[in-house]
């Protein structure tokens, strides 16, 4: 039928550190699912902030225009509304206000029922030093890795 969309966004996890992690569902026009399920879409530098009547949205998310939408195609750049439970909401509008955590999208996939889906995270930002700890550790793993696989041959 469609191929397998995963959209991720790799900064994210190199930037914050991740505490919790949640499923959003996205309120989207016809042509911005289309252009989703081309893959024509980027969360590598968007954010997710309130607004004034509590409603989460996603910022900076670019979904690039349908190629054959014509006169009724989205704007790349808008803001997307994300659906989340009130209760979850109300969670994460706490932390974000009283800890003055972050809320970063992770993932932009389609589900099994074609449903596109956030996954956002509510995040701490790294400082440079524990970046530095980051690639030190994934760079241990790797040796580690080579080492048990000469070791086994």
């Amino acid at each position: 039928m469609q191929k397998n969309i995963n959209i991720k966004n790799k900064r994210a996890r190199f930037d914050y550190e991740i505490l919790d992690t949640y499923t959003a569902g996205l309120v989207l026009g016809g042509t911005e699912i289309k252009s989703i399920r081309l893959g024509k879409a980027s969360i590598s530098q968007s954010f997710c902030e309130f607004n004034e009547a509590g409603e989460l949205y996603a910022i900076n998310m670019q979904v690039d225009e349908y190629s054959h939408g014509g006169y009724y195609n989205h704007k790349p750049k808008a803001e997307r509304k994300l659906l989340l439970n009130k209760k979850e909401l109300k969670k994460l509008r706490k932390e974000v206000t009283t800890s003055g955590l972050t809320i970063v999208p992770l993932n932009l996939f389609i589900n099994e029922r074609g449903l596109a889906k956030l996954k956002i995270g509510l995040a701490k930002g790294k400082k440079l030093y524990d970046k530095r700890e980051t690639m030190k550790d994934r760079d241990n793993k790797h040796d580690l890795s080579r080492i048990k696989k000469s070791f086994n041959n």
